[in-house]
């Protein structure tokens, strides 16, 4: 598994490159469409900020996107994935507890990024009808949400044979950006003296509020974040490589549109988008066409970033169990319901309260760069752990220290104009994600383990009492105590006590997510001959636990190695050579009244029982088939109140 991962990250193919242009640059392939516009917005246009600006857009893809990601992030891989939690499980390993925090965050960014982007990408694309005469009055609202209803309602479907076309369409997107922009730049050459990072730093401080405008410079490089976070699609180098024609493509347009604006120095964009105006009238309808649909194909890659994303969080214990389906038999393609619908009526809103692109360009990027700032931290410290130089580890850290902090300054000013919609909603997303995390650590803390030893004479005996009713030949238990000689006491209460339950056969079954994304394996530990056996699942943080699936295959195993007998011991039965039933048991807690807890664990708990209540129930998050699975819930007593003045009275 290892070097199959390690040879997809270096292996260089032009399907690959092609996959790579469909799947990872549709965020930060569509920024032209409105970034130069966001720096001028309604001010009066001057070429030596125009001059500044683009020299700053330049150096900030070279800065952010090329060294920091293309350069320096992608070498973080995990067994050939990447992505923000496959960054935190590099650097988990290291024990420090406070790196989850800037996971979690950093992780929340990207989902608050899915609800903004792909309505600020259509509607920028859409509002290029305008520009046809004939369209000039057109509501574009209604096509934008027709639009983003049609992808969002696809995705039950997969993704499969559209996907297909992802490369070919972006191939056409970045070969049209870079031909309309070398148009562009043809009429005023000059303009390439911006690749001079002088001008964006004498504009920065000679130019009275310049500063602010890095807040719409930034713009140029959402959608960075992608580039890593794919990374297992694509394969490291195929991005590498792919990037030099991409980068190419953005900088010429980037650089046509700044011709085109220093030729109306003096005068206002009075409605007109740069990224349309260097086109010629007769391509206009046509490139407004391939606009739509890139930004589709941008849109489209970002939601299915965001399910990936759940599915890790999960694993991880960051998320509640939810639903997961698979429309196709595309690797990692997956469809989560609420995930989707979320992002989608959130989007909506976007649209509906920001109304035009310009208006969400205000509210766009602020939890983007809280996102690469989180990122950076967890970055600096995986060096350490790979030993980097520490001149080099401390360079890096007070260069994008320096840099992203001015991005996250400038864009603070965002914040009244709509920054603090995608916040709260990044706050939201970290409230659960932190709750959940944190409440398991409370259970955990308190989950009372006991040597399976004590019992294991108890269940022999148990398992031949002729006095008592068999319960089933095979009984299974999900377990999670990580040591193979332990159990949960709850767990012995259930067998011994709640209603003793006879079995031939008691199986405990263990899933331990790894810090590898595809791992899958198992261990058997054989506690008792023929009447208690352990399984452990090491299982990847990528791997959907389809326990059910899984657990009948190991069981095929041991069968076909001769280590157990699956036969059911009733004698019609065994003659007959029937296999025996097999009843897995899940044991459910909910929250006691009998708790006296400290106030703020109450609040976590309660938060995670009411989130619980609305999730996924044990059985289901494991895969496991309802018809052969019994719940049973047990009350969890974390802290019982230490006093109860009862006196008995004669």
């Amino acid at each position: 598994m290892s070097s199959q991962n390690h040879g997809h990250v270096s292996k260089i193919t032009a399907a690959g490159l092609l996959v790579t242009l469909g799947i990872i640059y549709g965020d930060i392939g569509t920024s032209p469409l409105y970034v130069m516009s966001a720096i001028i917005g309604t001010k009066t246009i001057e070429a030596s900020v125009v001059i500044g600006a683009m020299s700053l857009v330049f150096w900030t893809i070279t800065l952010q996107t090329t060294i920091k990601y293309v350069v320096f992030t992608l070498r973080a891989d995990n067994k050939g994935e990447g992505g923000i939690f496959s960054l935190y499980t590099l650097v988990k390993k290291a024990k420090v507890k406070w790196l989850v925090f800037p996971a979690i965050i950093g992780g929340c960014c990207i989902l608050g990024e899915g609800i903004i982007t792909p309505p600020i990408s259509v509607a920028s694309a859409v509002e290029g009808l305008r520009l046809i005469p004939r369209f000039s009055e057109i509501p574009t609202i209604p096509i934008v949400i027709a639009i983003i209803t049609f992808l969002f309602f696809i995705q039950q479907f997969g993704t499969k044979f559209i996907g297909k076309f992802f490369g070919p369409v972006m191939l056409t997107w970045f070969i049209t950006l870079g031909v309309v922009g070398v148009m562009g730049l043809s009429q005023n050459l000059t303009v390439l003296k911006a690749l001079n990072p002088y001008y964006g730093i004498d504009m920065l401080i000679n130019v009275k509020g310049s500063f602010w405008l890095l807040g719409s410079v930034f713009l140029c490089t959402t959608g960075a974040e992608a580039l890593y976070s794919d990374m297992g699609h694509c394969g490291r180098n195929n991005i590498r490589i792919s990037w030099i024609f991409v980068k190419t493509m953005l900088v010429l347009n980037y650089m046509g549109q700044t011709a085109w604006l220093i030729s109306m120095d003096g005068k206002t964009l009075d409605g007109k988008n740069p990224f349309y105006a260097i086109m010629p009238d007769w391509f206009l309808p046509v490139g407004i066409g391939i606009a739509t649909v890139a930004t589709v194909v941008a849109s489209q890659a970002l939601i299915s970033g965001s399910f990936t994303l759940i599915n890790e969080a999960m694993r991880l214990n960051f998320w509640p169990k939810v639903g997961i389906k698979y429309p196709s038999d595309a690797k990692g393609q997956m469809y989560i319901p609420s995930i989707n619908w979320l992002l989608y009526f959130g989007c909506v809103a976007v649209v509906l309260f920001f109304k035009e692109a310009k208006n969400m360009e205000a509210a766009y990027g602020l939890t983007i760069i809280l996102g690469m700032i989180m990122s950076s931290r967890l970055l600096a410290f995986f060096m350490r752990i790979k030993k980097y130089p520490k001149l080099f580890i401390y360079t890096f850290i007070v260069v994008y220290i320096v840099v992203e902090s001015a991005f996250l300054i400038a864009l603070l000013e965002k914040f009244p104009k709509g920054g603090y919609i995608t916040l709260l909603i990044a706050l939201f997303l970290a409230g659960i994600m932190a709750c959940w995390y944190i409440a398991k650590l409370i259970r955990q803390r308190y989950t009372d383990i006991v040597p399976l030893n004590t019992y294991t004479q108890m269940l022999c005996d148990l398992s031949v009492d002729p006095s008592i009713q068999k319960y089933a030949t095979h009984l299974v238990y999900m377990t999670s105590a990580n040591d193979p000689l332990t159990i949960e006491s709850k767990v012995i209460y259930s067998i011994l006590q709640k209603r003793p339950k006879k079995a031939d056969i008691y199986w405990f079954v263990h899933v331990d997510v790894m810090d590898e994304p595809y791992r899958m394996d198992y261990k058997v530990t054989h506690i008792a001959a023929d009447d208690i056996i352990r399984v452990d699942f090491k299982l990847g943080f990528k791997v959907a636990p389809r326990v059910n699936l899984m657990f009948r295959k190991v069981v095929e195993d041991l069968v076909k190695n001769k280590e157990v007998d699956i036969t059911s011991r009733y004698e019609s039965l065994n003659k007959n050579n029937i296999i025996g039933d097999f009843k897995f048991v899940v044991l459910e807690k909910f929250l006691s009244y009998e708790n006296d807890l400290p106030l703020f664990e109450k609040l976590v708990l309660n938060v995670y029982f009411f989130l619980k209540k609305y999730s996924l129930s044990e059985a289901k998050a494991f895969g496991l088939d309802s018809s052969s699975v019994k719940i049973e819930k047990f009350p969890m007593i974390i802290n019982p109140p230490k006093d109860c003045n009862l006196h008995r009275i004669n």
